[in-house]
């Protein structure tokens, strides 16, 4: 047997031992993917529709500013499978929630809470507050204000263009009737109208108007869509129509 000194004095031997070690640490990592069909969970619904769709223009847009604004350097959005996360915000984290993302906002800091699902968790006017000042609603928050989202009209003119770049990198927003069919079978006839790029616009002052989001049915403000993003994370998929331990097998 080698001595770990004969080892540590021989360059040349402790080179080739450690592109040895790596290299079995990549085969490890490298080999399951070749055993498996695919890395995004199967997650559809009792019709057999994918519960997981791509933004509505509204959310986009509100997504957007949660990247400009930097929200991710602070905010995570990926639960990891631990209890004690688990007991905190809810089911981890599925590939499937993300893939429709461009970025990823998984985030590698949290000053404050994951965000991954917090959908739902209060209401638009919680939002509103938190977003404006955060210490209102959190006294002990360190989050900076945000009063600017509530006092600025949202720039949405051209946003059918955003589709269009994001549909070039895989988000199937629609362009043809091929296309808006294909959402339908996949999504649903519910989903399919929203996610077609020519009527972006309408659907983005639709889905304001009805959300009314900020409080003021008057214009659509940044934080209209800041809130209706927020508003949808981590709400897609209904865990309840799932047996506990159902997402293991793609882990």
């Amino acid at each position: 047997m080698i001595k770990h000194e004969t080892i540590e004095t021989n360059s040349g031997l402790l080179l080739v031992l450690t592109l040895v070690a790596i290299g079995i640490g990549g085969l490890v990592e490298i080999v399951p993917l070749f055993h498996i069909n695919d890395t995004i969970e199967k997650v559809v619904d009792e019709n057999g529709k994918q519960m997981v769709r791509p933004y509505t223009p509204l959310e986009q847009a509100g997504r957007d500013i949660y990247t400009r604004e930097g929200c991710y350097l602070c905010h995570s959005q990926q639960i990891r499978p631990f209890r004690d996360e688990a007991l905190r915000y809810g089911h981890y984290s599925l590939a499937a929630e993300s893939q429709y993302d461009h970025p990823f906002q998984w985030g590698s800091m949290r000053r404050g809470p994951d965000l991954a699902r917090v959908g739902g968790k209060y209401s638009d006017a919680w939002h509103v507050a938190h977003l404006n000042g955060p210490r209102s609603v959190v006294p002990e928050s360190i989050m900076p204000n945000y009063p600017w989202l509530l006092k600025t009209e949202l720039n949405y003119a051209d946003y059918a263009d955003n589709l269009s770049a994001l549909r070039s990198v895989g988000v199937p927003y629609s362009v043809n009737e091929t296309e808006y069919q294909a959402n339908v079978e996949k999504f649903g006839e519910d989903v399919a109208p929203s996610l077609v790029i020519a009527d972006a616009v309408k659907n983005l002052e639709a889905q304001a108007k009805s959300g009314n989001y900020d409080g003021n049915a008057s214009s659509i403000s940044e934080m209209d869509a800041l809130v209706a993003y927020l508003q949808v994370l981590g709400t897609m998929v209904d865990f309840s129509k799932f047996d506990e331990g159902h997402f293991i097998k793609y882990r």
